[in-house]
């Protein structure tokens, strides 16, 4: 994990972990200093800037772990976003960090096919000091259909701070999902991911992907779906997603890994209509819990579920209960 990381321009360390021997400079690179972006990394790499022992060595070079990474670089960190009065639902603000309720639909960053209108554009208006930190302070991000719980560091202190505790898998993350399928009982999964081999937009379950782990329980069971609480010990890209498609339970209206759309036999109208007309991956991040990188007190915060969510779980309540009652007028 990043070792504790002096203001720019001074020089950032780190060590190579022991697990990562055999893997190449970059992608080890880029899980060190996740507030940089791999492109910039690489740059760095390229042009001397970043050190491994003391020495100059190319991306694609083996790490044997035990390293010290030397990043040298004067950090140009300023994000050229432009500050936009875009509501934010805080449910933490201190001098060190925001802690936010992010609605589905809103993107994180800025982009191909979304110049603005993002997150860190509501966050550069609410606080314009962050435009000084790498992201604009984001320290992880949620999908753009996914809702719920994010925090924002409001220092290059903090960031750095909460990178290392993402890092360790010292963060509480807790999301609700609700699936397709009937599950009986909760579990784990672990099963690495990575890139789809195909399709460079999507994640894929993987031999030869990143270690990725999700555990999960039952929340709540309807006739045909799940509710289901999971817990990230990693972080991947669309880890709970791919996770859930792996286990041939499918998050509820996911466009990327929920397949084609199946009613329950003897669907209402009603569920139908709820259904065909959930157009996001029914899945919130409720529940963080992270040590407050200045204070060292434990931070917990929980969005709450938004309507959307809770309007298909009472659809399939409702529905669940209509046929238990007609299964025990039939007895």
């Amino acid at each position: 994990m990043p070792l504790d990381p002096p203001a720019s321009p001074a020089p950032r360390q780190a060590v190579v972990p022991p697990e990562a021997a055999g893997r190449r400079f970059d992608a080890v690179l880029a899980e060190l200093f996740p507030e940089f972006s791999r492109s910039r990394l690489s740059a760095w790499i390229k042009s001397g800037d970043v050190l491994l022992d003391g020495r100059e060595v190319r991306p694609r070079d083996p790490v044997h772990g035990g390293e010290v990474v030397s990043l040298n670089a004067v950090l140009d960190e300023r994000t050229d976003a432009e500050p936009q009065d875009i509501p934010l639902a805080i449910l933490h603000e201190d001098a060190d960090v925001f802690v936010i309720d992010k609605p589905a639909g809103l993107v994180v960053h800025p982009g191909a096919g979304n110049p603005d209108g993002t997150l860190v554009n509501a966050l550069l208006h609410r606080d314009p000091s962050l435009s000084a930190l790498p992201r604009a302070g984001v320290v992880h991000r949620l999908d753009k259909d996914t809702s719920g719980v994010m925090v924002v560091a409001r220092t290059l202190q903090a960031q750095t701070g909460l990178v290392a505790q993402l890092s360790a898998r010292e963060v509480h993350r807790q999301y609700l999902a609700v699936v397709v399928g009937a599950l009986v009982s909760g579990g784990t999964v672990d099963a690495p991911i990575d890139r789809h081999p195909r399709d460079r937009l999507k994640m894929a379950v993987r031999e030869d992907g990143r270690d990725a782990v999700t555990h999960y329980r039952l929340r709540e069971r309807f006739r045909a779906h799940t509710a289901l609480e999971c817990r990230l010990e990693t972080g991947r890209t669309h880890q709970i997603r791919v996770h859930m498609a792996h286990l041939k339970h499918a998050i509820v209206g996911d466009p990327s890994y929920g397949g084609p759309l199946k009613l329950p036999k003897g669907a209402s109208e009603t569920l139908a209509g709820m259904l065909r007309g959930f157009k996001r991956q029914a899945l919130h991040a409720e529940t963080l819990e992270f040590v407050h990188p200045s204070s060292g007190e434990p931070i917990r915060c929980t969005a709450p579920v938004p309507a959307d969510m809770l309007a298909l779980m009472a659809a399939l309540r409702t529905d669940t209960a209509a046929h238990a009652e007609a299964e025990r007028s039939r007895r």
